[in-house]
């Protein structure tokens, strides 16, 4: 067996079991006497309620319960502010977080305001139907702009207007940078809404056992200590007596992060009132308008440049849509004020965004979590400079970027995780240099222009990015050798496909010599370990991997001593591999791992005082501050003129996320996030109308990237290791949908030589038709 498992790249741990059928997601919860849940969801965008009646739906034959917000109690409370504010010098915050049923008025399609359960979801549903609601329609906030007027109606009438958070960051001195500025790029840009679409939307599954006086519940979570803490004090129970468990989940992508959903909230509490399992399983429809959604922000922007194209500074104005409450504080507008600086040498920085109330659905983190946002603003304006100076694309990237001899690089301003805004450590030129060799970028001019000539429209595309990730508070993991030689890691972190099972198992085994199947992973149960934030923001590898490498350390550092011990030998005497400890010279004479945790647990005799038994430690790790991840996306896109259809010849990309744990897992993380970024650029957009309805919410009119559209692509990896954390790395979830939209509107603008129209792209989502628009303003 290697005894290096870190950077190996081995297949999943947990593959068998989801290719077989083998895994667990809630909607395989089946529990004896289950009843089923649905809910009556508004469907107006802003509308007082005027009165329910629930007197059919009670009478239908298999109803057991039907709840409006009267019926609630005290238990109707607003939900919790689950990110507070950083603490930033003259900023504006006003929360508004969602009820679990409407009372009084609705705030957007699809809120909750009647819940069913009944024996069947059939029965269920079909009740929802009887239920007759009053409601009194209001003129709706949509518009960004349009809700800042100060004759908006206000999507919460107790509050002046409809900003739901003001706040200014700034470094150096703008002014002064405008003024010796040589040229001064003025530029607006929309970057519009999509929903996250997972294979498995949400749902929930929550059993009260009166005996034992223990809640179970199943939830499609990324965060199941919150949950399980939160429901806790919400029904009046002990922290032991809730049991939240993650099992697998198919896609997370941020929504499912958002924790405390009304459905969260409602199901464990009927489960509790009736004595009997509840289940809800959100259906398609109500994912479109029920579960978060991201996006929706318009920028000002002004770029400062010397003559030669380096960067004096950056100016910034931008809205942000957070929907009609903001349960997530200010996580999202806040990696887009800070990601715009990207990995460039920003002397100067003034930037201002406000998040908007609106009656829609609700904004928090979705993969890329705002930074797709900076980035586009960013990368767009080098683009526009590049024009304007008569520079190659490239070459202004190449003189900004910041210098390798300059880190840790100190931005100044304040980030999500409330520390200042630092990158840890890079190299940023060997990106952009590896990037343009593997997509034939020196070559590009005359490929274009053959292609032309045989009346095919042919664009390059290439964008840098950095990604801020694995912030703390911190996680924890617990190691545990076993009689059986067999080992177990415990976390609490849940897992929605990063490969968690695999890339954890590695850094245990690396430090146990143990093969890394013989690492028996449990993620998101509160009862197995109960202690942990989640799985957000690309810090699964950085935060927990850290914690399970110090428990293996501490394990390792027992079974030294224990072996020590029973050999009666030296310490540094001893070889640790293959799943047992031999000394050094002498392979023959080994003790094998199950052997010694037998030792470490005797079941006879005394111990010495102040011996801890077994061969297990817990290990918690918070990082300072997040590691910053970076990269490059190189694309060759060739356009249909007549359909604006795209496709795509190749695409590259070049990741430094520090040290590699698994590149195979790697590979797969940063492809899927590029199938969503391609996704985010140039299919889906969420349509509303003026008055808050939603045109296409299914998947027939929701348009999503199939295999067809995504293309396979080279994955290439530069490692610059973090020094905050042991093992070095950097967090990879996100980095591949990133620049994405960056990189199409790069690209579409070079195949089409829009520029030499007139006409740029300065808007994402783009589909066919909205580029033949786009093309054609006269129409």
């Amino acid at each position: 067996m290697e005894t290096r498992q870190i950077g190996r790249p081995l297949t999943r741990n947990e593959d068998p079991r989801l290719l077989t059928g083998r895994a667990l997601f809630v909607d395989d919860v089946e529990l004896p006497g289950m009843l089923h849940a649905a809910f009556l969801r508004s469907p107006h965008a802003r509308a007082a309620i005027r009165s329910i009646d629930t007197d059919a739906a009670k009478a239908r034959a298999g109803v057991v319960a039907v709840i409006t917000a009267e019926d609630l109690g005290e238990y109707w409370q607003p939900g919790p502010l689950l990110v507070p504010p950083p603490p930033i010098k003259g900023m504006v915050f006003r929360q508004r977080c969602q009820v679990p049923l409407a009372k009084g008025e609705v705030r957007h399609v699809g809120e909750p305001v009647v819940m069913v359960v009944a024996e069947s979801r059939y029965v269920a549903e079909d009740a929802v139907g009887d239920i007759v609601v009053e409601y009194e329609p209001l003129p709706p906030v949509i518009g960004l702009e349009a809700a800042l007027s100060s004759d908006s109606p206000r999507v919460h009438a107790d509050l002046p207007d409809n900003i739901a958070a003001d706040v200014h960051q700034a470094k150096g001195d703008y002014a002064a940078a405008r003024a010796k500025a040589a040229h001064l790029i003025r530029r607006r840009f929309t970057y519009d809404r999509g929903a996250s679409n997972p294979m498995e939307t949400r749902g929930i599954v929550a059993q009260w056992d009166h005996k034992a006086e223990k809640l179970t519940v199943w939830d499609t979570t990324q965060a199941p200590v919150f949950i399980r803490n939160g429901l806790a004090a919400m029904l009046g129970l002990s922290e032991r007596q809730v049991r939240v468990v993650a099992p697998f989940i198919g896609g997370g992508f941020g929504p499912k992060m958002m924790m405390f959903y009304p459905e969260e909230v409602l199901v464990p509490w009927m489960a509790l009132r009736l004595d009997r399992p509840v289940k809800w399983i959100e259906d398609r429809l109500e994912h479109f308008t029920a579960t978060t959604q991201e996006r929706s922000q318009v920028h000002d922007c002004e770029l400062a440049l010397d003559a030669r194209g380096k960067i004096l500074g950056v100016r910034d104005d931008f809205l942000m849509d957070t929907g009609a409450y903001n349960p997530y504080g200010l996580t999202v507008p806040l990696n887009s004020q800070c990601t715009l600086l990207n990995c460039y040498d920003v002397p100067a920085y003034d930037s201002r965004f406000r998040a908007i109330y609106t009656n829609r659905t609700l904004v928090t983190p979705y993969r890329g979590a705002g930074r797709q946002h900076g980035i586009f603003v960013m990368e767009r304006m080098l683009d526009a400079a590049a024009r304007e100076l008569g520079l190659d694309r490239a070459e202004i990237r190449r003189r900004n970027l910041i210098p390798a001899d300059a880190f840790p690089y100190h931005n100044e301003l304040i980030y999500q995780d409330f520390a200042p805004l630092t990158y840890d450590s890079g190299n940023y030129a060997p990106i952009l240099d590896k990037a343009l060799h593997a997509i034939g970028y020196a070559e590009f001019a005359a490929e274009k222009a053959k292609a032309r000539a045989e009346g095919r429209h042919l664009g390059l595309g290439v964008v840098c990015y950095v990604e801020g990730t694995g912030i703390g508070p911190y996680e924890g993991a617990k190691v545990r050798v076993q009689a059986s030689g067999k080992v177990t890691l415990a976390t609490g972190v849940g897992t929605q496909g990063q490969g968690h099972f695999t890339s954890f198992a590695q850094v245990v085994a690396e430090q146990l010599g143990v093969d890394v199947r013989d690492v028996e992973v449990t993620t998101g149960d509160t009862d197995v370990f109960d202690w942990g934030a989640g799985t957000f923001a690309s810090r699964g590898a950085v935060v927990t991997g850290s914690a399970a490498h110090g428990a293996a350390v501490e394990v390792r550092t027992k079974i030294l001593k224990t072996a020590a011990e029973h050999f009666e030998c030296a310490e540094a005497d001893l070889v640790l591999a293959d799943g047992a400890v031999s000394i050094a010279g002498v392979p023959e004479n080994r003790i094998t791992l199950g052997e010694l945790a037998r030792l470490a647990n005797p079941m006879r005799g005394a111990v010495k005082p102040g011996t801890v038994p077994g061969l297990e430690a817990t290990s918690y790790f918070g990082p300072q501050m997040g590691a910053t991840a970076a990269g490059a996306h190189a694309m060759v896109i060739e356009i249909d003129a007549q359909t604006m259809r795209p496709t795509i010849l190749r695409y590259v990309v070049v990741h430094d996320c520090g040290t590699v744990l698994n590149p195979l897992i790697l590979s797969g993380q940063i492809q899927g996030g590029v199938a969503q970024g391609i996704g985010n650029a140039f299919f889906e957009e969420l349509v509303w109308t003026d008055d808050g309805q939603l045109l296409n919410a299914s998947l027939a009119d929701y348009l999503l990237p199939t295999a067809l559209d995504v293309p396979r692509m080279d994955v290439l990896h530069t490692e610059t290791p973090s020094p905050l954390n042991p093992l070095g790395t950097k967090g990879a979830g996100e980095g591949g949908a990133i620049p994405v939209g960056a990189l199409f509107a790069q690209a579409i603008e070079d195949a089409l030589d829009l520029p030499a129209r007139g006409i740029e792209v300065s808007e994402i989502p783009l589909s066919p038709s909205r580029l033949w628009e786009i093309c054609n303003p006269s129409g």
